[in-house]
Order: structure tokens, then sequence, then C-alpha cells
């Protein structure tokens, strides 16, 4: 997972409309594009629009002025509501794009891609082999602006017919539902009318013949009362074919016939050609937009100007789209109130354009829109309020259906095979090939190997020769690391690791014995039945012992194969379950981090070009295999025409389990424990995490940065377990409030609990304070030492205490108590009954609050325990405290040296295992203050003391306060 992820390019991905909804809310006919829920967008006054390079924004008539030909009132209005409708329409976003908030809308944020003119010439020329590199601009042809698309050409000839053409994520979708939605607010004046047909929607109508003005009126019925004008309407009637790639069209006369009649009724593909030869509506402008493969399926005679849609080939326009993108506001807070603030989108943009800048590979997968989508899809999942029930496997499932939902690998084979299949068979096997032998960068030879592989037929060479030049550029491209010249990489890292994945749960990985094997078992199956039939008849006749014998062996055959399979899924969960626990990655930053990291860079210095690389680490490969056994994921998958059986998904889970539940038993680094509950939070099926994690009884994550999404991952996984943690340790993770509310399910499940070093404030407190009032709650153990929580939030903590009945041990250790928290402690501590030890060191109280807690110590019925050194005492008061615990009968034994009288204490480890552990937090000249005056009492201790054993034990501990003071800097003596 080298630079790591892909993130989501905003409402523009070439495929962001083509979703297929559910059956109940699909329109045939704009498929291919997204549209909003009913009256969530009035047509008024508009947005305003933010475009880069080629707007087709004009200071052109408003919506309400519609030139001479529909200058009557009853025209008039259906324009109007024409113009509503359509608004309304491609103005809706797919759910994918809902993730970002309400108020996220493509007109705010669009960014054309560059459009670069091209000539038949250049169409005609053969691509290169793999059709992977960026073709050269033409000299003297520059960009093109929509604004300029049917501009004359440059012999001042009037253009009539564009066709723009684009590989798969280049933004071609986006660019016409931008563009529809331009004249719906009155920015493309130069046309009056504008008719938008999916050739998806009319391929699935077959040679039904239908006329022109019946497709029209089907589709957008407020046309109806203007329709006899469209003949009229000339140059100013706008015809938009999206995704021809769908349409078989024959421009021969014998099989097409020339009809120039818009009432007649023909195959749609014949009313298609006929606008294409100018023969019907032959003043009409018309627009088409498809996949490379698909250009020559109109003669260019009849084409005024090609443009090729070229994505973010500027570095300028990636930068651009990205802060228009994360300068969005969020949907609001989520679970627990969390939300990004501006400071950490603008923190987020600076990250992300520094490594667009320093790291070419990104930049160079950004150069398609869809990608820059995933990316901030990906950076959207990491940092802000993550929806329920979305996962990262999710996030590239739907990245794909947005891309390639309904889209078939050539429309002309007879087989209809799903572009998507075609993909995962190629890619996937190119993918899982790297994955096993951990590599990222391919060869020529590697890639052509898994492309032509098992190809044969003369109709396999044509589809093989149309996924490379549509969608090859999609998945790979030339890398352009040094040191690694002419070798290809995925364009994003993240979806190999995918593809590998989709490789395996799809069944695709066959042995040549599963092969055979599976022909021999089906051959067997068909003609077994009738076989044994017949075998049973004879043993009855004839005397022959043999026949019952073949009889059962007939039967095991398939049995055997079935084992053969069984065994296949063990040893790929095997493999699966050996990368998510290789102990060479038992101490990097866990697989989240990874992922943003590859995203944003990592801050500090970067490696030097001489180092040697780190082993190529995989560690998404098993998450995404999880995932993708998922309920959503198959049911998404299966919409891209890969299926995954539900006797499949659930023998791969048994084989997963089984490994998992040899392997996950041992105890894992923080950061591998956190990947292996990141795996169940993808696969999302909690009865497999409950048996597989009913043996986890340590929840040890000290140290791993945990953001709202980390919490979300654990409280999802976790938090519905019903066996108890004996320990669960947050240490150092940088938690706030928001997290702690989220984890509050696994909280109620913890024995002990520990909370150090977070910078947790009094207003944690509140939801600690929740937590031990709980009716569940069962924490013996709070430790809750390095908190700045202050009087403030120690008076909130005593709440919680009054009513808890399961607390027996307590650290407050250095949380900034003072003089007024020891009071409130020694004021209310009675109202807690159950209560062992307390420890309040280190907490900057004088004499006076000491002692007044130390007496309520003594008085309390259970407390056994009081911690004080460190605090700001002076000798008498130690003196006094010293006093006050040798003569209590029964009560709290109160730590607040070294010593008692002229003996060590029997905590003196405990005290300085404290001072080891924080040396690093601590104010260091404060802790050589204590350690002085400790190590001045050890000497003064041993100096009255004649018993030898003790001056031993006194020597010993002055050696360890010296070694402390030398760490400090300190004098050691």
């Amino acid at each position: 997972m080298r630079w790591g992820c892909h993130l989501p390019r905003a409402s523009w991905s070439p495929g962001l409309g083509r979703v297929l909804q559910p059956a109940d809310e699909r329109i045939p006919f704009l498929i291919h594009w997204s549209w909003p829920l009913k009256g969530e967008r009035p047509l008024g006054s508009p947005r305003a629009f933010i475009r880069h390079n080629g707007s087709s924004v004009g200071n052109g008539p408003s919506c309400g002025r519609h030139g001479q030909l529909f200058r009557g009132i009853a025209a008039s209005e259906a324009l109007q509501r024409h113009r509503h409708n359509l608004a309304e329409w491609f103005s809706r976003l797919p759910r994918e794009e809902r993730q970002f908030g309400p108020t996220f809308a493509l007109d705010t944020v669009h960014v054309d891609p560059v459009i670069r003119e091209s000539t038949p010439d250049e169409l005609l020329r053969p691509l290169a082999e793999l059709a992977l590199e960026r073709q050269p601009p033409s000299a003297g042809l520059p960009p093109l602006a929509l604004s300029q698309l049917f501009d004359p050409d440059a012999c001042g000839r009037r253009v009539q017919t564009v066709v723009l053409y684009g590989t798969v994520g280049t933004g071609k979708s986006t660019l016409v539902r931008k563009m529809v939605l331009d004249w719906c607010y009155g920015r493309l004046p130069a046309f009056e009318l504008l008719i938008p047909f999916s050739c998806e929607d009319l391929s699935s109508l077959g040679p039904a013949p239908a006329s022109l003005c019946q497709l029209v009126a089907q589709r957008y019925t407020a046309l109806k009362e203007v329709l006899p004008l469209m003949a009229a309407a000339g140059s100013r009637l706008l015809f938009v074919l999206h995704g021809l790639e769908h349409l078989n069209l024959n421009f021969s006369l014998a099989s097409t016939g020339l009809c120039s009649d818009p009432e007649k009724p023909e195959a749609p593909a014949a009313i298609i050609t006929n606008l294409l030869r100018k023969y019907m509506l032959p003043e009409a402008s018309i627009l088409v937009t498809t996949r490379p493969s698909a250009i020559g399926r109109i003669p260019s005679k009849y084409v005024g100007r090609y443009g090729e849609i070229c994505g973010f080939s500027d570095t300028n326009l990636q930068k651009l789209y990205f802060q228009l993108r994360f300068n969005q506001p969020d949907c609001g807070p989520g679970a627990g109130g969390v939300s990004v603030t501006p400071a950490q989108r603008d923190h987020l943009v600076q990250m992300l354009t520094r490594n667009l800048e320093g790291h070419h590979q990104i930049a160079a997968a950004c150069f398609l829109p869809s990608y820059c989508w995933l990316v901030c899809a990906t950076l959207h999942f990491l940092h802000a309020p993550t929806p329920a029930g979305q996962t990262l496997t999710s996030i590239y499932t739907s990245f794909l259906r947005l891309n390639f939902s309904g889209e078939m690998l050539d429309s002309t084979d007879p087989s209809k095979l799903s572009l998507m299949a075609y993909a995962a068979r190629t890619m996937g096997k190119l993918a899982y090939e790297g994955v096993s032998s951990r590599k990222t960068y391919f060869s020529e030879e590697d890639v052509r190997g898994c492309l032509e592989a098992g190809v044969q037929t003369e109709e396999e060479f044509q589809l093989l020769r149309v996924f490379r030049r549509d969608a090859l550029r999609f998945f790979l491209a030339p890398c352009v690391e040094p040191g690694h010249a002419g070798t290809f990489v995925f364009t994003v890292p993240a979806m190999q690791e995918y593809l590998a994945a989709l490789y395996i749960v799809l069944g695709l990985r066959k042995t040549t014995l599963q092969r055979v094997g599976k022909e021999v078992a089906e051959l067997v199956g068909r003609v077994g039945e009738d076989v044994s039939l017949v075998l049973g008849i004879m043993a009855k006749l004839l005397p022959l012992r043999a026949l019952p014998l073949l009889f059962n062996l007939l039967k095991v055959v398939p049995r055997v194969f079935g084992r053969v399979v069984g065994k296949s899924r063990e040893a790929v969960a095997q493999a699966m379950v050996l990368e998510m626990f290789r102990e060479e990655d038992y101490y990097n930053d866990d697989v989240l981090d990874q992922i943003g990291a590859s995203i944003l860079g990592v801050e500090g210095p970067r490696r030097h070009p001489d180092e040697p690389p780190d082993d190529e680490v995989f560690e998404l490969f098993p998450m995404f295999m999880g995932g993708l056994l998922s309920a959503h994921n198959r049911a998404v998958l299966a919409q891209l025409g890969c299926p995954i059986k539900t006797l499949d998904a659930l023998e791969n889970a048994q084989a997963i389990k089984k490994k998992l539940g040899k392997l996950g038993r041992q105890v894992l680094p923080p950061s591998e424990l956190l990947d292996h509950l990141f795996f169940h939070y993808e696969f999302q099926n909690q009865r497999f995490s409950a048996e597989v994690l009913g043996s986890l009884r340590q929840l040890n994550l000290a140290g791993v940065r945990m953001t709202p999404l980390k919490c979300t991952v654990v409280a999802a996984v976790l938090g519905s377990g019903r066996h108890a943690l004996d320990e669960v340790n947050l240490a150092s993770c940088q938690l706030d409030p928001a997290g702690l509310r989220t984890l509050t399910p696994v909280f109620l499940r913890a024995r002990k609990l520990g909370l150090q070093l977070n910078s947790l404030g009094p207003e944690a407190c509140r939801d600690l304070r929740d937590l031990l009032l709980h009716d569940q709650c069962q924490v013996t153990t709070l430790r809750l030492s390095n908190n700045p929580l202050m009087a403030a939030g120690v008076a909130l903590l005593l709440e919680g205490l009054a009513g808890n009945t399961s607390l027996k041990h307590l650290s407050l250790l250095h949380t900034g108590l003072g003089d007024e928290g020891l009071e409130l402690l020694a004021a209310q501590l009675d109202r807690n009954q159950q209560l062992q030890e307390l420890n309040v060191a280190y907490n900057g109280a004088g004499d006076t609050a000491a002692l007044a807690l130390a007496k309520a110590a003594w008085k309390h019925p259970s407390l056994e325990l009081l911690h004080l050194y460190f605090n700001e005492l002076s000798s008498e008061c130690r003196q006094a405290l010293r006093d006050l615990g040798s003569t209590a009968e029964g009560g709290a034994r109160v730590v607040v040296s070294l010593t008692e009288g002229t003996a060590v204490s029997e905590y003196w480890s405990v005290i300085l295992g404290e001072v080891q552990r924080n040396l690093n937090s601590w104010d260091r000249s404060r802790v050589r203050r204590h350690l002085e005056l400790l190590l001045r009492d050890l000497e003064d201790n041993r100096g009255a003391t004649l018993n030898p054993w003790r001056k031993a034990q006194l020597l010993r501990v002055e050696g360890e306060v010296r070694a402390l003071l030398e760490q400090l800097g300190g004098p050691g003596s």
C-alpha cells in the first residue's frame, strides 16, 4: 500500500451518476446521471458557479428569456417546466455523494477537465501497445472550453456535431450533467432547447419502433407542446447523446434507411443514425460522448469536431478541485458531536497540496478526476463523521459502481460481458500476483501476460482491444518514480489490494487440479444418475460384484472435488491471516494511519533516494477480503456483474474464522490489534466477530492515535460483546471527550480502564461521570493520571463516585488538582464506600489540603492506601502524615516518601516507577527538585539507623534516585 489510497473526486467522477437505483427508483432514460429527491432543489436563483478554464457560463439571457422561437406563452411555460425538471433531475446526487453533507452540490465545486481538440488523423493513428501513455497535444490546437465546442472550425466552417471521448474516469458523465445544469440556469444562451438522451436507455428499447417525437415526449412530457417547433429551432436545438458505446449504429444504407420525419416510428438506433447523418433535423446541434473504442462507429464526415477529455492534466486543476471540495461545510456533528473544523480542513488541503507537488505518482493518479473523487472520499472517511455502516471497502466498491455500473465491455459482443467482470479477471490476476510476490511495479511483460492469458479467439482479442483503449488507463499508470522507468503501477496502490481481494473472493484463482476437477465433477454429475440407474439394474440381473463398487465411486467424485475446493479456500484463508499477522509489520503504523500518510504525505524529512526501500506492505489486502464478503458489498458487486454466491461467501468466512481462531489468540502489538479490529469492522458481521473475538480479554491500544474513525471501529466491533474485558489500555491515545462518548459501550465491559496521558480536561469528566453512574458499569480500576482534569473535573468525578459501586482503585496522579481539588476530595470522599486506593500524587497541593484529605482517608471505611508524594509538602507536614499513618488502627496508609521512619517504604518502587514512566512528560526541574528532597531524606535516614540491613536497602534506593537525577541532567548527589 505504497502511496496508498484514492480519494474521491467531488461530484464529477465520470461515473458519478451511473448508479443503478433500486427497482422502484430507477428511471431508465437517465440511468447514467444521478438525480435529486423530489422537490429537493427548486429552479430559482442558481448557486454561484465556480469554474476553471472553459466554463460554459455566459452573460446570456436568464431562465425566463427564450429568444424568438419560444416567445409564445404556452411554449415559454413548457420550456420553463422543462428547465425546472432537468435542473431537479440532474442536480440529484447518488448516495455516495450525499455522504459529503446536505449542502454539497455539483454546481458549487465543479472544475472543468481539460478538453483537447483532436483530428481524424490522430484517431486513426495506432495507439501504443498498452495504451497507457498520455498522448501529446497536437500543435496549433489549444485546449477547448465548453463554450467553444460549437465555435466555427479552423476553416471557418460551422460545427454542428461534436464528439467528446475519454477513457473511463476522465469525467464524461459529470461534464454532461454540468452542461445540462448550465443550460437550465440560462448559462448556455446559444441554445434555446436542450434534449439529453442516455444511449444506454435507448439501447434497452431494442428494435421496437418509436418516432423521435415519441422518444422525447415519453421522457420529457413538458415538451409535448413544443414538439412541432423542433424542426424550426435549427442550430438552437441541442441534442446530447451520452454514452454512444451502448448503441450499435450502422450507417450503411442497406442496414439503416434514410428517414427525415421526426414523427415516423423507427428503431432508436436508426433515429440516432439519421440525426447524426444530418438527414433528420439537419440544422440541429448534437453533442456526443463516448469511450475511445466506439469513436469509429460514427463516420468522420458526419463529425465537425473531436475533443478528447484529458482529465486534470494540470496539477493546478487538481489543487483547485481539492480546495473546492474540502471547503464545503460538513453535514454537521456526527456521532458524539464530531465534526471537522475549518482549520482542520485547511490543514488537510495544505498537506495534500504539498504531497501533490512533491510526489509525482499521486499527481499522476489524480490526472483522472474520478481518482480525485476517491482521494476526497477516503480523506472524508478518515477525518469526518463516518455514516453508519460505511467502510473503506464500501467506498472502493461504490467508487467502481460510480464508474462501471451498467457498463458492458463491448455492446456489439453477444456475450454482453460486464466491463467490471473483465477487469476483475485480468487486472485482478495481475494484482494478486503482485501481492503474492510482494511487488507493486510491473513490467510490460507482466501486464501483457495477465491481459492475454487464455485469449484465443478473434472475439476475445476484440474484447481485449476494447479494454485496452477504454479502461486500462483507469487501473494502471506508467511509473514516474526514479529508478522504475518503463514499469507500470496500479493507479493507486490500494486498488491493487482491492482487486487482488476481489480476484480471490470471486473464485477466479484456480489451480490446474481445480479446473480439471471441476470439469470432471460436472460431467459426472450430469451423467451420474443415468449411469447409476443402469448399473443398478445390471447388478440385479447379472452376478457382477464389481458393479456396486463402480456405482459408489461415481458418487464419491463430486465429494472429492468439494474437498479440493475446500482445501483451496483454507489455503487462501491461511495466506490472508498470515498477511494480517506478519511479524515484520508488527511495529509499523496501523493501516488507517498508513492510508492517511500515503495520501497526505509524512510530515518530517523525506527518505533519501539512496536509502533502501522498505519491504512492500499489503495490510489492506486482508481487510478488503473481509469487506468484500459483507452483504452490502456483495449486493453492489452483483450490480457490477461480479456476483459472489452466498454459499461461497459463507464457506470463505468459515475458512477465515478457522484460521483466525488459531492465530488470533496471540498477543498483538497495539497497532496490529487495531488492524485486527479493523478487519472485523470491514466484514460487518457481528456474529462472526463475536465468535472470533470471544477469547479477547485485554484491549491494549496504548500509543495508537485514536481518531474519531478508530473510536468508531473499536466501538462497532467490541461494543456489542457480552464477555468482560479484564483491561482496556488507551494510554497516550490523544483521546477527546467525543472519543470517550463513542467508546462508552467498550468501557462498560472493562474492569481496568487506563486513560493516562490523553490531555483530557474537565469537560471529559462529564462523560466519565456518566460512565461511573451507568447501571452496567463494572470498572474496578480507573487510571486518569497525567490529564489536566483540574478541580472542576474532580467535582464531576465525585458525582460519579457517589453513585458508583464498582470502582476500587482511582489514580489522579498529576491531574492539576491543587489545594482546591484535594479539599473537594476530602469533603466528599465519604460519599463512596467502596474505594480502596486513591492516588493524588504530584498535584501541587500544600500542607493544609493534604492533611485534610489524609484525615478523611483515615476515617473512610474501605480506603486502604492514599498516595500523596511529590506534592508541595513541608517536612513538618510529611512527618505529621507519617505519624497519622503509624497511629491509624485499620485506617488508610499514606505514602508520602520513599521512607517510613528509618526504613525504606515498601512502595518505593511504585514511586520511582511512576517517575521513570513519566520522565519525558513531567516538568523536569520540578521533578528534579522533588527527587533531591527524597535523596536528602534517604541520606538522613541512612545516617540515623544502625541496622546494616536497612542501610543496605537505603543505599540501593539512593542509587536508583541518583540514576534518575542523572537522566534529568542533575548532579546525582
